[in-house]
């Protein structure tokens, strides 16, 4: 039985989360000029799905890339784009988050997008960067939803203000420790610099808070997260690298199982203005800012911090929702996380 207290954000209900303060949103739009779109499908009885669009800034991706690093816990996953951005460390295109067999026309909509940029005229090779988790137990997911338009839709509307959370978007059909999961997102302010995370769950295991079992049950451990961290402080995608790598620390203060069937991974990219790839340090030696490695720690612990309070987020805002279980071809049903059992 889902929780009768309205829906709230983990801090709101007493939780807390390591020592660094929040951005004022408290989401991944704190870092400035990111901007965040969803698309959600909810129609009649058997689709819950959608698309969430993350653009590290609202001008021309292609032609001002961010740095990007990569990190893949367990690759049981599809994330299109991943090996040029491990390749070359950066990133070109809108993110787009969506279920597993829409992760194609997530590439449709996200390079039609960006071939249709002033300036991209002479473009002939996009790396789509899109990712996904399976929502199939509340999804019709065999279905052609979401659309390439309506992913488009999804990229055309991102906006930098507060985000939307819990079952929108990508997180529309997707589960979390047996609950109801869907899309949460974080910040931190580390000195002089921000750092958000955004996260898909859809993942199990024995949900954990502050260390302590909420419920102690084991949910179905197979499953899939999708984390996108973003920070404006002056990283090397070698770096941005090893803050990818911090975020599966989050990931398992929550309890996450972590199974061979699990597909977990985390991008991470810089918006500083001074590492962007532009085309005219692209053909020249260039010398770039960079926060050296002594300077990266803070970072670390704030990137563990904001994915913990993300996924958490993701949960308590999410709803109970009825849907339709692809594999099992039925109707299901998913509860949301009853939050009186919260610890305050």
């Amino acid at each position: 039985m889902a929780s009768s207290l309205e829906r709230s954000r983990a801090r709101d209900l007493g939780l807390t989360f390591g020592r660094y303060p929040t951005g004022t949103m408290n989401a991944i739009t704190d870092v400035d000029g990111l901007l965040v779109g969803h698309v959600t499908l909810i129609e009649g009885d058997r689709t819950r799905t959608g698309a969430t669009v993350i653009r590290p800034h609202p001008g021309n991706l292609y032609q001002e890339k961010v740095p990007a690093g990569l990190a893949i816990l367990n690759g049981y996953g599809k994330l299109a784009g991943a090996t040029q951005v491990m390749e070359l460390g950066e990133i070109e295109t809108p993110i787009v988050l969506t279920n597993t067999l829409a992760v194609g026309r997530g590439i449709e909509a996200t390079v039609g997008w960006s071939l249709a940029q002033e300036g991209n005229e002479r473009v002939t090779s996009v790396n789509a960067v899109v990712g996904e988790t399976n929502d199939g137990r509340l999804n019709d997911i065999r279905a052609a939803r979401p659309s390439v338009a309506e992913i488009r839709s999804a990229i055309d509307t991102a906006t930098n203000g507060p985000v939307t959370e819990g079952a929108v978007g990508a997180g529309t059909g997707t589960v979390s420790f047996g609950f109801k999961g869907g899309i949460g997102t974080s910040s931190r302010l580390v000195g002089e610099f921000s750092l958000g995370v955004l996260v898909q769950s859809n993942f199990g295991g024995t949900l954990r808070i502050d260390g302590r079992p909420l419920l102690g049950e084991m949910a179905d451990p197979d499953g899939s997260i999708m984390i996108v961290a973003a920070t404006d402080a002056p990283l090397s995608d070698r770096n941005l690298r090893r803050l990818a790598e911090r975020c599966f620390g989050g990931l398992a203060r929550t309890g996450a199982a972590l199974s061979n069937g699990s597909g977990d991974y985390a991008l991470a990219f810089s918006t500083h203005a001074d590492v962007r790839r532009t085309p005219a340090r692209r053909r020249a030696v260039q010398s770039i800012p960079e926060l050296p490695n002594e300077l990266v720690s803070p970072l670390f612990e704030a990137a563990i911090e904001a994915t913990e309070e993300a996924i958490l987020n993701s949960l308590c805002m999410a709803t109970d929702m009825a849907g339709f279980d692809a594999a099992k071809g039925r109707p299901s049903k998913v509860a949301a996380l009853p939050l009186e059992r919260l610890p305050r």
